[in-house]
């Protein structure tokens, strides 16, 4: 009776045993910039931070403590960064950029999925072409995975 108990125990244990989650990030940068001068990467970081060392309270209204922080100590040094093509060529769109990227980004999923992540959210923008002057423009996606 009482290893019965206890084997139920265990079992109610393990079902409603709380495991912390952990999240990461992948994020897609491509390039909008006609004529294919713009750079497109997927970078991924490999490095932990701990948020609470660049996070400041305010206490009195303006006061941030902000100026305590400094860039310089923000910036990881160890990640992962792919190569991608630019959208734009010469002639406009080019479509094979297009879908080569999608391979780049559907092999970086897979790769994800096997390591035990889950795709939890995607989340995207555009800065575009403005007009004949603006020549810049990026379309970003983050890819936040869970596990």
């Amino acid at each position: 009776m009482k290893k019965s108990l206890l084997v139920i125990a265990l079992g109610l244990v393990s079902i409603f045993s709380v495991h912390a989650q952990e999240y990461t990030v992948v994020t897609t940068i491509e390039s909008v910039v006609p004529m294919g001068i713009g750079r497109s990467r997927m970078i991924s970081s490999k490095q932990d931070v701990n948020v609470d060392e660049f996070t400041t309270e305010r206490k009195q209204g303006t006061d941030t403590g902000q100026g305590k922080v400094k860039r310089r100590d923000l910036k990881i040094d160890n990640l992962e960064e792919t190569k991608m093509l630019n959208f734009f060529s010469a002639t406009g769109i080019n479509f094979q950029n297009v879908a080569s990227n999608d391979a780049m980004i559907s092999s970086k999923l897979t790769q994800m999925a096997a390591a035990g992540w889950e795709l939890a959210f995607v989340i995207s923008g555009v800065e575009s072409d403005g007009g004949e002057t603006d020549n810049q423009g990026i379309f970003i996606t983050r890819y936040i995975f869970k596990r």
